[in-house]
């Protein structure tokens, strides 16, 4: 298995999502998604001989299922099928950060950039269960403007050693709703700034981490996310019309 080594997976001394070094940490508000059933897996982890690391193959099995459905839908149904499956990611992705987000505020110590990266960070340990190493005020594009607002490495990822490469394609459809989620609930805390996700590298695809820039985004940003989206929408469909065309 690979994963990065760095000293911030290695302290026991508390779960791998419960601190970052910024000091504006501790003020970032935040909720556990699905909490009532965190607490019942804490307590029969707690009170008797359950494995966790069963979860990861419990999850596995329903990660699988889903690229399974998703190809299926696309070789059966065409765009349609393809549509109502990333429909619905979108729709748990939003789900998922409007409980991460319900009810908090932001402080006003914090950054906007802060505020983001430390929601990426909720996202990417808690709900991806992942390790991670991120930073605020990354260094960006070569190409861009301005440096990224902030950059994190997935160091190891639950997926790493089942998917295929373009298997994470299914993840840019969750996080567009986790970044949805994001967007309105900072609007209505008056932080009207746009952010934008950047793929830049995947463990499934051969490299040491999965690395990913958080932009600010401008009024073009959401144009080009969308063409992205449209070739690998495009693309899948011609891989599952041939396979379909083969059987």
């Amino acid at each position: 298995m690979k994963m990065i080594s760095r000293d911030i997976h290695l302290d026991k001394s508390h779960a791998h999502w419960q601190k970052r070094p910024e000091k504006n940490w501790e003020k970032f508000q935040y909720n556990q998604p699905y909490a009532q059933g965190l607490t019942n897996v804490k307590k029969v982890i707690a009170e008797t001989n359950f494995d966790p690391a069963t979860l990861w193959q419990w999850g596995t099995m329903q990660a699988m299922a889903l690229i399974e459905i998703l190809r299926s839908a696309e070789k059966t149904f065409g765009a349609a099928g393809q549509k109502l499956v990333l429909d619905a990611l979108k729709k748990i992705g939003h789900d998922i950060g409007a409980q991460i987000l319900a009810d908090t505020e932001i402080d006003p110590a914090l950054t906007t950039d802060e505020w983001i990266s430390f929601y990426a960070t909720v996202i990417n340990r808690v709900a991806y269960a992942s390790l991670e190493a991120p930073r605020v005020g990354g260094q960006g594009d070569s190409r861009a403007s301005a440096p990224a607002a902030a950059d994190f490495h997935i160091d190891y990822c639950p997926h790493q050693d089942m998917y295929q490469a373009m298997d994470c394609r299914v993840q840019r459809y969750f996080v567009q709703g986790m970044i949805d989620a994001a967007r309105d609930f900072a609007r209505s805390k008056g932080r009207n700034d746009i952010y934008d996700v950047m793929f830049k590298t995947t463990i499934p695809a051969g490299h040491a981490t999965c690395f990913f820039e958080i932009e600010k985004g401008d009024a073009g940003s959401a144009e080009r996310w969308a063409r992205y989206t449209e070739i690998l929408e495009k693309k899948n469909l011609k891989i599952a019309a041939a396979e379909q065309a083969n059987e």
